[in-house]
């Protein structure tokens, strides 16, 4: 699986593919929101991704230089600019935490603080029928963490991949290495 064979949901400023790496900058005001607290729906941030059948799960490292309110990176799962969840590493208060939202019809945002590396921090997502289930690898103990477990309509495939967004300002640099996309990991929530 080559992600210069995935497909560009609104293209960045600029991106370069570097192995089984994307260097992506982001565009001005870029962001995927839906209705809650602000008032307004965005569905303008980046996504590269490529169709999924049935479950499985996805995984990817997320380098980036995060700098201004709300820069964001990680995977996004999407069905359509109603249905989504993206989750990843986003710059809120001056620190970078764990974001998680969750889109059925409308928006809503959960974080959680996270131990960060400069090699940045691998997340994973899985499809369970009607769940997708959102962790992130711990950098301390090198166990992956459960952030969340949500709702997602049951479908028969869904747009899977990279996603990224500045909704403050233009130019946010990110890289993301390693994507993996395969059969799901057991159901099993604990160890």
């Amino acid at each position: 699986m080559r992600l210069q064979d995935f497909t560009w949901l609104n293209p960045p400023a600029s991106h370069a593919f570097e192995g089984d790496a994307v260097h992506v900058e982001t565009g001005d005001r870029t962001d995927f929101w839906r209705e809650t607290f602000y008032g307004f729906w965005r569905d303008s941030g980046h996504f590269l991704f490529t169709e999924a059948s049935g479950d499985f799960t996805a995984e990817v490292t997320v380098q980036g230089q995060y700098e201004a309110l709300y820069d964001q990176a990680g995977l996004m799962v999407r069905l359509s600019e109603s249905h989504w969840i993206k989750a990843g590493i986003e710059y809120t208060d001056g620190e970078a935490y764990f974001s998680t939202v969750v889109t059925n019809d409308t928006s809503d945002w959960a974080l959680t603080p996270v131990p960060t590396s400069p090699d940045g921090v691998r997340i994973r997502v899985t499809k369970h029928h009607e769940a997708i289930r959102v962790q992130y690898l711990d950098v301390t103990n090198g166990r992956w963490k459960p952030a969340r477990l949500a709702y997602f309509p049951p479908t028969a495939s869904v747009a899977i991949g990279l996603m990224c967004c500045s909704p403050e300002r233009q130019g946010f640099k990110v890289t993301f290495r390693d994507f993996r996309l395969g059969p799901p990991i057991a159901r099993e929530l604990h160890d």
